[in-house]
């Protein structure tokens, strides 16, 4: 088992700093005495697909252990391993039941796949969940299973929703619009927490997990599919009750072993986790949670504050991680490329908070170098530091957006003479890096869509005009083609900023203004994309590669045979 020394890292100085440092020492001496170590990087895996999904039946030992064997040798500490859909499962379960149990004919071919997977496995009396169990503490990994706690259902019967159980199909009646007075509530097919009936099958779950495998903590996935577990007229109620059922699972984790830690995922707003019945500073007071993890939107979000949860902790033992997600989903990037991600987690390390969580990186599989250079990075925000950054602002166009998720910040319609302000933060100390000559280039990318040549905007950072001196426009109204048939069109507004227009750390707002609008047109013109891209040298003077736009082409030659060298 991996043996670090937890240590707090941010960015900046002040509240978050010295919010974090409080709370690490607290962690750091309720767990020294175990030795058991504190890890800082948490990988989601949901057991499916880079697993039962992907391989042909049935199964080897080995296809399993790769799960574990795929992050050996990397900075992550735990592995998140899901307990299949939550409401089937993967194991030997004695008291759930297994993925398929109630399908008589597949209407989805890799469904059914994963039934015959884990059918042949458990028949040959190997358990997946303990084959991956035990590969984790063989290589030094620390595994908490993940129990997506409140699935919703769909259809009438077994064949439509091939993932449900026996359970949920005969008891409808404890579902949250059993009533039938939610018809437009997108949480009407979930379980309703309030009955005895749900608490204890879930609780059941969870404690066979615990009492039979050799896990090192357990994770209540909360922000999966809703969050919704209550009637919206009764979340009042509803928060004393999930409030008590969340304190018994984290007295089942700690009865079930001494060292083992309860981490709950949970929506990073805590004012929405509130409306939603979960009471998250109640669970700290109590100190029914070891772990928190707050989660944005089903995408990498720069701008998620983890601020108030690092607040609420502030004090108590629990640790507070950040959920930074693999995938951008524009319209030309589906997952995060090193630049984007450095941003991310340099912006989270900043708020004080003790990890990451990397979530939906699995969805990446099979993992090449470049997944690999980005989990070396990712528990270092001084390696980062001057490294080069890409952020952006969430925009709809380009990201799925789930009913329970908050609005996003872009698009937004731009009207004449009614500014548009979005706020933008980075973790980088421009001014820091540039008395020693490392910044290379600064660049500012807003996109308009529904405009023409005919209209005239204004740009604003932070209150400073952006010079069109210092702008480059380009045309991309039409284009053929398009990433994944993404078409976006309209116009980039490309800024390099000089030196006293750069972004400062932490936020920065961005103005724009529509001063007159082509009177011929009719679409709406909105703002759809905000970028910034700080890109960097190795060191004073140094080239960036062969630098082709200043120094023009060249001509790299192999000479092949004895005595052969690259020119």
């Amino acid at each position: 088992m991996k043996r670090r020394r937890f240590f707090l890292t941010a960015l900046t100085a002040g509240l978050s700093s010295r919010l974090a440092r409080a709370r690490g020492e607290t962690a750091r001496k309720s767990r020294s005495s175990s030795g058991s170590p504190i890890p800082r990087i948490m990988f989601t895996h949901d057991s499916r697909h880079p697993a039962v999904y992907m391989y042909e039946p049935p199964m080897e030992r080995e296809e399993f252990e790769a799960a574990v064997d795929e992050l050996a040798g990397t900075p992550v500490d735990v592995l998140m391993f899901g307990l299949a859909d939550g409401r089937t499962f993967f194991h030997d379960t004695k008291v759930g039941e297994i993925w398929g149990d109630p399908v008589r004919k597949w209407p989805h071919l890799i469904f059914r796949r994963a039934r015959q997977n884990v059918k042949m496995m458990l028949a040959r009396g190997q358990d997946p969940l303990r084959i991956v169990c035990e590969r984790a503490r063989a290589k030094g990994m620390l595994l908490y299973p993940t129990l997506l706690v409140n699935q919703w259902m769909f259809g009438t019967t077994p064949e439509e929703d091939t993932r449900a159980s026996n359970f949920r199909w005969k008891n409808r009646h404890l579902e949250i619009g059993a009533a039938g007075d939610l018809e437009e509530f997108p949480g009407k097919t979930h379980l309703d927490f309030k009955h005895e009936a749900v608490r204890r099958e879930r609780l059941a779950v969870i404690r066979e997990v615990l009492n039979n495998y050799p896990v090192d903590g357990f994770e209540l996935q909360l922000n999966y599919a809703g969050p919704y577990y209550f009637h919206p007229d009764r979340i009042a109620a509803g928060r004393d009750i999930m409030s008590s059922w969340v304190a018994q699972v984290h007295e089942a984790v700690k009865a079930s072993g001494e060292n083992r830690e309860l981490v709950i995922t949970v929506p990073v707003d805590l004012e929405r986790a509130y409306a939603r019945g979960l009471d998250v500073r109640r669970w700290i007071r109590d100190g029914s949670v070891d772990v928190l993890v707050g989660a944005s939107h089903n995408s990498m979000d720069h701008g998620a504050d983890f601020r108030p949860l690092v607040q609420a902790a502030s004090g108590s033992s629990c640790r507070v991680y950040a959920a930074l997600n693999g995938q951008v989903y524009s319209d030309r990037l589906q997952n995060a490329d090193i630049t984007l991600t450095r941003a991310g987690a340099c912006n989270y390390w900043a708020q004080g908070v003790d990890g990451l969580y990397l979530d939906q990186w699995f969805a990446r599989w099979p993992y090449q170098a470049s997944f690999y250079e980005q989990l070396r990075e990712l528990p270092h925000p001084d390696v980062m530091a001057a490294k080069d950054k890409f952020y952006y602002v969430p925009t709809r166009a380009g990201t799925r957006l789930r009913s329970h998720e908050p609005e996003l910040p872009l698009p937004r319609k731009l009207e004449t003479e009614r500014p548009v302000t979005v706020d933008l933060e980075i973790a980088d100390d421009l001014p820091r890096w540039d008395r020693v000559g490392r910044v290379h280039e600064v660049l500012l990318r807003l996109r308009i869509t529904g405009t023409t040549e005919l209209d005239r905007l204004r740009f604003t950072l932070n209150g400073q005009d952006l010079p069109w001196e210092q702008m480059r426009k380009i045309n991309q109204i039409y284009t053929m083609r398009a990433p994944r048939r993404q078409r976006v069109v309209g116009y980039w507004f490309v800024f390099r900023p000089d030196r006293e227009r750069w972004p400062r750390q932490g936020r920065n707002r961005i103005e724009v203004t529509l001063l007159e609008r082509d009177p011929e047109v009719t679409p709406p013109i909105e703002l759809r994309d905000v970028e910034l891209e700080i890109r960097y040298l190795r060191g004073k003077n140094a080239g960036r590669g062969r630098d082709p736009d200043d120094l023009g082409k060249n001509e790299t030659t192999v000479r092949l045979g004895p005595g052969s060298h690259l020119v």
